[in-house]
């Protein structure tokens, strides 16, 4: 399938600090949706099949009157993913999702672990294109907070729904995996997925132990690019 096609602008070969270079989530559904033959193209639901090469590949979504959806997205932006480019692929692929959730009118939390401790950079307010300015910005440093992250966001998630039962969540985590030990995470009650960016020649493989203690679906992130 071409690039044209799939709308996929030209990609960098810049490091972690790039301008983002955009993946391929569309239409930002994390999690499952009905199928149909045709409406909007189901992304997740596709790339969990592999990178799509024909129309044959894709899967579509019904477009529906259903309660609004907010797309929760952690990210670790931690020192480890400045390695090997990957904070910057993870930039493309959280372009496309911040573009997404802004077509889609979704609303959008977002929570960033790096340093001593995560920081929300929005919470629960509909997408804008000032995200993107934001994302240009953002770069690796400092420790791993994502313990901390994953216990605020199911202390905030929580809360949301009692405010606003009949929302629909959705969960983007995107990470390295690299932690001392997975085990005791949080159950954030939140369908999603995890995108593992652990790249180089030696790897933890952590990032899979993670999404199954958490229920989320799995895929390296050299899954979702092109070929």
């Amino acid at each position: 399938m071409a690039k044209k096609a799939l709308g996929i602008r030209p990609r960098s070969d810049a490091g972690a600090n790039a301008r983002p270079r955009v993946g391929r989530l569309d239409n930002g559904r994390l999690g499952k949706r009905q199928s149909a033959s045709s409406g909007s193209v189901n992304w997740p639901g596709t790339l969990l099949n592999g990178r799509p090469r024909l129309r044959e590949d894709l899967l579509f979504q019904l477009r529906t009157r259903s309660p609004h959806e907010l797309w929760l997205v952690i990210v670790d932006a931690s020192a480890s993913t400045r390695r090997h480019q990957a904070l910057s692929d993870a930039k493309g692929l959280l372009a496309q999702v911040f573009d997404d959730a802004y077509r889609q009118r979704a609303r959008l939390a977002l929570l960033t672990a790096s340093g001593s401790t995560p920081k929300w950079q929005v919470q629960g307010l509909k997408a804008s294109s000032g995200l993107q300015t934001w994302l240009q910005t953002l770069g690796a440093g400092g420790g791993t907070p994502l313990l901390a992250a994953l216990a605020q966001a199911q202390q905030w998630l929580t809360q949301r729904r009692k405010r606003f039962p009949a929302e629909q969540q959705r969960l983007l985590l995107v990470t390295d995996g690299r932690l001392k030990q997975c085990s005791g995470l949080p159950a954030l009650d939140c369908p999603g997925l995890l995108v593992d960016i652990e790249r180089g020649p030696i790897r933890l493989g952590r990032a899979q132990a993670m999404a199954d203690a958490l229920g989320t679906e799995y895929r390296h992130i050299d899954e979702l690019a092109a070929h």
